[in-house]
């Protein structure tokens, strides 16, 4: 198994390199060195400003839940999570770093689901209401028309996402049912299937739990969700302009979109490959096929490669802690909250 993600791993380094090289050529390596200090500062500083945002977010999430995390703590904690993301195929190393992290911090494996599937909740919304913004926009602006075509499925895709979540929270019943006559089809064994049934009641309870929470820390949560989104997603737009080259922010904004959609195809770590490549495409028409190629190994450089970089010896910490020293879960009263 580490072998085939090492593998994995490798093809995607040398995918994520390669494609943006043999379409730039050597001239984009150049125009990357000749990229201001100032600018590679500023790109990676957003990433540490946006790192912070997610820990705020996890801490409000987890306000009358778990035992009060620090921030510092939570910044681990999204550190580690990021890194797990971007160091597995389709980003499934995520949501069970975090389960287990939480864990260790006071909370059970479904309530620890259920803050993933919150966190989920807030980014859906706010790629929704960033696409609707810039589809109105587009609309008002013939000249990028073009960008409909982008647009278009990103903005169906996730907005049936939306509707599947809002159907299941309400008939979520009689999808339990259905889940159950399937597993039953598959003849998975009743001591299973009544696991299954647990783990499900658990993870409606969490969100209930999460649910309650007052209107202000659930704005409090979508204003952060949205700054974190805004920081890494103008870290494109900053290093065009550090290359001296202009685009809009809304046009970088649906590359990464559509570049990191295309990427989740390619199975390897992080979209390797199929990034480069949508991204690289799509700049091109703008700014010529070398400086697209040095802005997407920037780009890439800092919402990939350093995730891996600075993330890899928090996760070994987080990940390496003896479970001895790991409080038990801790109930929490509704005065709490």
């Amino acid at each position: 198994m580490k072998r085939r993600i090492w593998m994995l791993g490798s093809l995607g380094l040398a995918l994520g390199l390669g494609i943006p090289l043999a379409i730039g050529g050597g001239e984009a390596l150049a125009q990357l060195r000749a990229l201001p200090a100032a600018v590679w500062f500023a790109a990676l500083g957003m990433i540490g400003l946006a790192w912070n945002a997610n820990a705020i977010r996890l801490r409000l999430l987890l306000g009358g839940i778990a035992r009060p995390m620090g921030q510092a703590q939570a910044v681990a904690t999204v550190m580690a999570t990021e890194f797990a993301i971007c160091a597995s195929p389709a980003g499934a190393g995520g949501p069970v770093t975090l389960v287990m992290l939480l864990k260790r911090h006071g909370l059970s494996a479904a309530q620890g689901v259920a803050v993933y599937a919150i966190d989920q909740l807030m980014d859906m919304l706010f790629f929704v209401t960033a696409l609707v913004a810039m589809g109105l926009y587009w609309v008002l602006v013939p000249a990028s028309a073009h960008a409909a075509w982008q647009f278009a499925p990103l903005a169906t895709l996730l907005g049936t996402g939306l509707l599947v979540v809002a159907l299941m929270r309400r008939f979520h019943r009689a999808a339990l049912l259905g889940a159950l006559f399937v597993l039953r089809k598959l003849r998975v064994s009743r001591r299973r299937r009544r696991r299954f049934v647990r783990a499900v009641a658990e993870f409606r309870g969490g969100l209930k739990l999460i649910a309650g929470f007052s209107r202000g820390r659930l704005l409090g949560v979508y204003a952060v969700c949205v700054l974190h989104w805004l920081l890494r997603f103008s870290v494109m737009f900053v290093v065009v302009r550090g290359l001296g080259l202009h685009v809009g922010w809304a046009w970088t904004f649906l590359v990464q979109m559509v570049s990191l959609t295309v990427g989740q195809f390619t199975f390897l770590p992080g979209g390797s490959g199929g990034a480069e490549l949508s991204a690289t495409a799509l700049l091109t028409p703008q700014l010529g096929a070398t400086a697209a190629a040095a802005a997407v190994l920037a780009w890439r450089f800092a919402t990939y490669h350093w995730y891996l970089i600075a993330g890899a010896p928090v996760f070994a910490l987080q990940a390496g802690r003896r479970r001895s020293g790991v409080a038990r879960v801790v109930p929490v009263s509704a005065q709490s909250r």
